[in-house]
């Protein structure tokens, strides 16, 4: 898989109207209502338009808001944040670093414990690549944040 994580217009085109106004137009989609705010599977979340790697299920955390929320990215790298002083308020915003697509809001009320962030993100910026499958898809380098998974034969060919 290539490393090269840039948006292009046909990554752009093969995007769902509710994914092209998240990601591209800064849009939020509805809490409670979008794919990822339960999911309690392991596995990787990648930016749905270039399909770079952003976060790992291990940083994962119910945080009662709706939308799926994060400790941390899979790598200090893989994300950006500007300032967002849309709404009558600031805040900060995550965009992920290759594509610049908008991923959402990062909050200093997440887990204490964890360092105290809340990666906010709309489910319709990213793809879950499930542990199970990371290998075929090119994310094999992820699979050791899941050792009750492991890489067949099968799966390394």
């Amino acid at each position: 898989m290539s490393k090269d994580y840039r948006k292009t217009p046909e990554a752009l085109s093969r995007l769902t109207d509710q994914q092209y106004a998240v990601t591209q137009d800064e849009g939020t989609e509805p809490p409670f209502r979008n794919a990822y705010w339960d999911l309690h599977d392991d596995g990787i979340y990648v930016d749905v338009v270039s399909g770079q790697p952003l976060f790992a299920s291990t940083d994962k955390f119910d945080s009662g808001t709706g939308w799926p929320s994060f400790t941390r990215p899979i790598d200090p790298d893989a994300v950006v944040t500007a300032t967002d002083r849309t709404l009558w308020m600031t805040r900060t915003e995550v965009r992920s670093a290759g594509a610049g697509s908008h991923l959402g809001h990062v909050f200093d009320d997440g887990p204490r414990e964890e360092g105290g962030l809340r990666y906010c993100m709309n489910s319709a910026a990213l793809r879950f690549v499930p542990a199970d499958e990371l290998t075929q898809q090119g994310y094999g380098e992820y699979l050791d944040r899941f050792p009750t998974h492991t890489t067949t034969q099968e799966d390394a060919e």
